[in-house]
Order: C-alpha cells, then structure tokens, then sequence
C-alpha cells in the first residue's frame, strides 16, 4: 500500500503543519504557515506581543478551530481525531491555573481524573510526576500558599499526569527570579531525557531559545523565519569587537577602521566595530596592537536575530 506523503512524516516528526490560517473576518491572526516539530526537540516558537503564537498554539492544542489548513499531532489529523490528541498533549499556561485552596495532591488527582479513571493508575500517575519534579515537600499543602517557583513546578506537574507526548509551555518562567528560572528549566531537561518528551516552547526570553533544537519566528501572522539557533545567528547575529585605545590614540584608530572600511561608532572611551565573525577581528587587533589598551569580542546572540528578522520583515512592509 503506497503512504501519504503525512503518513511516512510520522516517523520522525510528532507535529507537521501545513498552510495553517485563523481569519477573524478582517484580522488574519495566523496567516498560511507551515512547520515541523521533530520527536523528542526543544522547538522554539518566538514573535512579539499579537504575532500569532497563542493562536497556533491553542489551534494546535484543539481549543480553536482552524479556518484553513491542516495538522496531525502525533500521527493524528486535527479537526477528525481531537480527543485522542488531547490524550497525548500536555499544557503549561503563562498563568497558573490550579485551584488555590486545594492541596497539591488534590489538585493534581483531581486533573488527573480527568483522563485516569482506575484509581490505582491515577495514584500511580501521582508517584510518578511528585518523584520527578521533586513534589514530595509540598504535596500536602495549599497550591495558594507556594513560591512562585513550587506553583511553576505544580504547573507541569499538573499538565504530566496523563503521560503526554507533547508538553506545550507557554511563557512558563515569565515573572519569576532568575535561580527559579534556572530551576524549572532544569526540570523540562530532565524530562526531555528521562521521557522523551517533545517540548513546544513560547518564551520571551532569547536565551531559553537559545536552547532549542529549532526555532520558529512569527511576525504579524506569518512564520517569518524557521530553522537552528545556530544558522540563525549566522545569517542574523553580527559579533561585536569593542576597542580600548591607549590615551591619544583613538583618532589613529578610527583613521585605521575607515581605511579597512569597516562600520563603527564611538561610545565613551570605547570604540565599537561591526565584524563578520570571531576569527575576523584578529587581523584588526594585530594591526592595534600597539593602538589599544584593551579589547572584548561579545559574539552575536538570539536577541539580536530577533530583533534583526522582526525589524526587517516590518521594513519590507
């Protein structure tokens, strides 16, 4: 029997989106995109505040439904075979979302009963989520009373209790302190190697996208630019050389840098220069050696491929 082109895309991808568009009469929030999550990745899904995110997401998630277009999650067609998808995908909001009053426990067996009915399985599913996310110390008490860090954690906790394929966080370390951060995203590590578990990120945070295997950028509804974090800086992240001249210098060097005609700027008492890469400052630093005082090379980040892809598509409009 000869396959699909979508059936033989199972074996290595767990999500495959084709020409997908939400319309709201006038509003074309997602706008004919199309993309693929690999099986077991960290997929980065960036784009400002309005960019479409949310709604692919929650199209993704079954809780919209698509004007056009089509997806299968997890070897499933969205839109014919919704609630075996929600058996197989997990949810972590922006906002937390369990009941405040109710301890850990109840919490997470309450949303667990959601998909577990046998009660034995259910306890099991509890064990479980508490030995990995280290759930043991709060379990019995008040979800309201926990640190933002502990209610992070409940969080995903919350959203494994039916042993999904396909954990979606969406913003999950917004608002919270650096070490909490750190933390929480060394629980999402631990669960990608322990489970094998397919991780579909939204973050403001360039360097958890950083992190990622792939990397989706949205602006305005489109998907503006796909690929690794690694071919992304190399097309979008310039390096940057600063300069520290030796007092009476700097002119000398500026003379130097519109001689090689290379872009710079002088901030304070530091000169900044635009380069391609690392290795292209050192044959510039040889011939300052004697001119500089000093000198640090920052290499190019996912901050700046964001904000170079999102300024650049809003200059093509």
């Amino acid at each position: 029997m000869i396959k699909t082109e979508m059936e033989v895309r199972k074996v290595s991808e767990i999500i495959t989106v084709e020409h997908f568009k939400k319309y709201y009469r006038e509003v074309k929030a997602v706008d004919d995109i199309s993309f693929t999550v690999e099986k077991g990745e960290l997929f980065g899904f960036l784009g400002v505040n309005g960019a479409g995110k949310s709604t692919t997401i929650n199209m993704l998630c079954t809780l919209l439904k698509p004007t056009e277009g089509k997806a299968l999650i997890n070897g499933m067609e969205l839109g014919k075979e919704d609630e075996e998808i929600k058996k197989h995908i997990g949810i972590v909001y922006q906002n937390n979302c369990l009941d405040h009053l109710l301890t850990v426990q109840e919490n997470l067996l309450l949303r667990g009963g959601l998909y577990e009915k046998d009660k034995g399985k259910l306890r099991h599913n509890l064990t479980r989520v508490t030995e990995i996310l280290n759930l043991a110390d709060v379990l019995r008490r008040p979800f309201g009373k926990l640190s933002g860090g502990q209610k992070r954690r409940c969080e995903i906790a919350r959203a494994l209790m039916h042993t999904p394929d396909i954990l979606f966080l969406d913003e999950p370390t917004t608002g919270l302190d650096p070490a909490t951060r750190k933390n929480v995203w060394e629980t999402v590590s631990k669960l990608q190697k322990e489970m094998g578990m397919t991780v579909f990120l939204t973050t403001h945070y360039m360097e958890e996208a950083a992190a990622a295997d792939h990397i989706g950028i949205m602006d305005h509804g489109h998907l503006v630019e796909y690929g690794t974090p690694f071919s992304l800086k190399e097309t979008y992240a310039k390096d940057k050389l600063y300069l520290i001249p030796k007092t009476g210098q700097r002119e000398d060097i500026v003379m130097e840098l519109r001689k090689n005609e290379l872009e710079y700027s002088v901030l304070e008492e530091r000169i900044f220069v635009k380069i391609d890469s690392t290795l292209s400052a050192m044959p510039l630093l040889v011939k300052m050696e004697d001119r500089i005082q000093g000198f640090e090379v920052i290499q190019g980040t996912m901050d700046d491929v964001f904000l170079s892809v999102t300024e650049q598509k809003e200059e093509d409009k």
